[in-house]
């Protein structure tokens, strides 16, 4: 799926939700500004904010600078920032700059662009965050590993799990892009030939065999790091902060910079040229622009683990969090990759699609009574995302609906025929009867195990509003069963949404836990984009 493509997808699910924020708050005053930033830095990018406005700063006409703020992913800003819902952006990459001008042509006949003034105030590099018991295993720290290393222990070692984000997300791209490079044996100027030639996609495809699963983005991956321990997996592709914010609470990593080269996240604060932006606003960007850039603003960067932008100072200074004894290297990475031109990203992003593991995965909806109502169309319309999401045909995609017993069994086969079925199927599901959780997820699993497929990701996403009340199987036997299957059988992944108040979230954690997995929590406003979430695993 193209990036541009998903950024629209996004905006369409987003964009309501953001029109009814905006339209809670009073139009802003002429020099008030407000900016959208990605999540990985809410804490960075709030104190820099909070000292911008202790300031007191002024336009010439005397009305107050005030730089507001909006939490965003970075896929959603681009929609978002075409939709006018702020004056100004900080996504984690300036990579999301040029589809921001990308979706703004094309929204207005290919004439124009949205992106004014940027400064850049902070970059990291990307790395591979590695337990270090495990990166001591494959020779760190005497030896310098990359992707051909990581490759290596993950085709000679079943047990190592390593993940990195979709393409959809900056790091995951830039990961995915550093892949080439290195299969390309190039370290600048890769070219769309290189980027397409066999050899290249032959190693591509081979490291991305070994993922565990993907994911939406490198916080919610090092979240779960954190909260989950060793055992959720060996290691994960983030940038170089997330080590060490990681590290404070607790967990034993290790930045790995790749041997053949790391690509950078570098953090810029742009103006957005919306139609009526005033030029007190102009100012206050100016103003905000400075500010981050001051030493203290950068000294403030550094204190919280980012690479301050301004070479004056220096990443080494007394206190500084970024040294050797914190799992990171000032000293790397020792080779920088260039980012290429738009046209080499997005054939980096389709061949991707065509190189990464592929899925097999079971949906498992819970049709019971009480999801009559609003509820049970906001599934139906979820699940069409879910659907539509996933772009590949080559994906393997079956379902089973669920009330009083499993019923409209779909068996996971290629979306090149079972797409048509699987919109079908959800166009007719209605509400009625109990609510048999227990054996329709033992009946989905069963499905992945007759296919007997461990070359694929195996997964279930199961979803339900309620209790469980009339299954065969006890949540005791079915952990166990899955469990053991596991080790033995087809490795299954269980992702579990408990949608309302009265889900059984003990139970779906209970799950998801025994294999690996995880549990969410959905309600009536994010359910469709709980899915969509999800979706980017796959």
């Amino acid at each position: 799926m193209g990036l541009l493509a998903l950024c629209c997808a996004v905006w369409a699910v987003l964009t309501p939700v953001m029109q009814s924020v905006t339209q809670q708050v009073a139009p802003p005053k002429a020099a008030e500004l407000t900016i959208a930033y990605s999540p990985e830095k809410a804490d960075l990018f709030k104190s820099l904010v909070d000292g911008f406005n202790a300031q007191g700063n002024k336009s010439p006409d005397g009305t107050p600078m005030v730089v507001k703020t909006v939490e965003l992913e970075p896929d959603a800003m681009v929609g978002s920032a075409v939709a006018g819902n702020f004056q100004a952006m900080s996504p984690d990459s300036s990579i999301w700059l040029g589809q921001v001008d990308r979706a703004w042509a094309d929204a207005h006949n290919g004439e124009g662009t949205l992106v004014g003034a940027t400064a850049r105030y902070a970059v990291s590099p990307v790395v591979i965050a590695m337990w270090r018991d495990a990166a001591r295993s494959m020779g760190y720290p005497d030896k310098t590993l990359g992707w051909s290393d990581l490759l290596a222990k993950a085709q000679s070692d079943k047990n190592f799990k390593w993940s990195h984000p979709s393409t959809t997300s900056a790091s995951g791209l830039l990961a995915t892009l550093a892949e080439f490079y290195a299969a390309a044996g190039k370290t600048r100027g890769l070219t769309v030939d290189d980027v397409q030639a066999q050899r290249t996609l032959d190693t591509v495809n081979a490291i991305e065999k070994t993922v565990r699963y993907y994911g939406e983005g490198e916080w919610p991956i090092a979240q779960r790091v954190v909260q989950q321990g060793r055992s959720y997996l060996d290691a994960f592709v983030c940038s170089e902060q997330i080590v060490i914010w990681a590290r404070g609470k607790g967990a034993d990593l290790v930045a790995i910079y790749p041997s053949e080269g790391a690509t950078w996240q570098d953090h810029p604060l742009a103006l957005l040229e919306q139609p009526g932006l005033a030029d007190a606003q102009r100012l206050t960007f100016a103003r905000f622009a400075d500010f981050v850039r001051s030493t203290d603003a950068q000294k403030k960067v550094l204190s919280l683990g980012y690479r301050p932008a301004d070479l004056n100072v220096p990443i080494n200074a007394p206190g500084s969090p970024i040294r050797t004894d914190n799992g990171v290297d000032p000293a790397q990475p020792k080779t920088s990759l260039q980012v290429p031109a738009p046209a080499v990203l997005e054939a980096v992003q389709k061949n991707w699609s065509q190189a990464k593991r592929r899925t097999n995965v079971m949906l498992v909806v819970d049709t019971s009574g009480s999801m009559e109502g609003d509820k049970i169309t906001n599934v139906k319309q979820a699940l069409k995302i879910f659907v539509e999401q996933i772009q590949n045909d080559q994906e393997r995609v079956g379902m089973v609906l669920f009330s009083s017993t499993p019923y409209n069994v779909i068996a996971p086969k290629e979306l090149q025929t079972n797409r048509a079925v699987l919109n079908s199927t959800i166009d007719g599901i209605k509400a009625s009867g109990n609510t048999a959780l227990l054996d329709s997820v033992r009946t989905a699993y069963n499905q992945l195990q007759i296919l007997n497929d461990k070359d694929r990701i195996n997964a279930i996403v199961v979803m339900t509003d309620g209790l469980e009340n009339n299954s065969s199987i006890t949540l005791t036997k079915l952990s166990e069963y899955m469990r053991n299957t596991n080790q033995s059988g087809v490795p299954v992944v269980v992702f579990a949404i408990g949608y309302g108040k009265d889900a059984d979230y003990k139970t779906l954690k209970t799950l998801a836990d025994a294999t690996g997995g995880q549990a969410r929590e959905g309600t009536v406003e994010t359910i469709r984009q709980l899915y969509k979430l999800l979706s980017t695993y796959f």
